[in-house]
């Protein structure tokens, strides 16, 4: 049998190559992070990018006399990852709103900018999937700072809890945006199903 030679003549010496084995440890760990990666997790919630709700008018204040409305609109959200025991992530949104009290007599604008903070967690469950359970959003979740032209228009942010209600509403509509479909299906990771459905001929 003839010898096989490289292209200059001489015997061609077979390499092996050594496989870097990892354990089943090191290796479910970087498959979790990999399933959970921050791209994943921005590229669900960066479908609340620019979107704008309205609430109101509310009756606040006193006797409800005060009525509040206001447009809320949302920012490009913000991620960071915590890889420690647990995979989790602090998801940052930022917020716009233009507020207006409404006394009958007057009107009163106000404009607000702020966020809200969300902290989500990367768990495992049977038979073999990946989930990433978001805290459920409560107005002490929105962080706000509200801005008036005059000290009028101050005092009746503060007789009329605007704060409060701002919140409130934020982290209603928040709280039901996560549980539409399309981040559902990005927080819950069926692995046993893809495979299967990968493999099938």
């Amino acid at each position: 049998m003839s010898e096989l030679r490289d292209e200059l003549g001489g015997p061609v010496e077979s390499q092996v190559v050594a496989v870097p084995y990892l354990s089943y440890e090191e290796f479910g760990r970087r498959f979790l992070e990999y399933a959970a990666s921050p791209e994943r997790i921005a590229g669900a919630f960066g479908k609340l990018t620019g979107e704008a709700f309205e609430f109101g008018p509310i009756g606040a204040g006193p006797g409800k006399l005060a009525k509040l409305s206001a447009t809320v609109r949302l920012g490009q959200p913000r991620l960071d990852r915590e890889v420690d025991g647990i995979i989790s992530f602090d998801l940052v949104i930022p917020l716009k709103v233009d507020l207006l009290i409404d006394l009958a007599v007057d009107r009163y604008p106000f404009r607000v900018d702020g966020t809200i903070h969300l902290h989500l967690t990367v768990r495992t469950a049977e038979p073999l999937r990946v989930l990433i359970e978001i805290a459920e959003p409560q107005p002490s979740n929105v962080r706000i700072n509200v801005a008036s032209a005059t000290r009028r228009g101050e005092l009746l942010r503060i007789i009329a809890s605007v704060d409060h209600e701002i919140r409130r509403f934020v982290a209603r509509y928040i709280a039901t945006e996560i549980r539409k479909p399309h981040i559902q299906a990005a927080t819950d990771i069926d692995v046993g199903a893809r495979l299967d459905a990968a493999w099938t001929l």
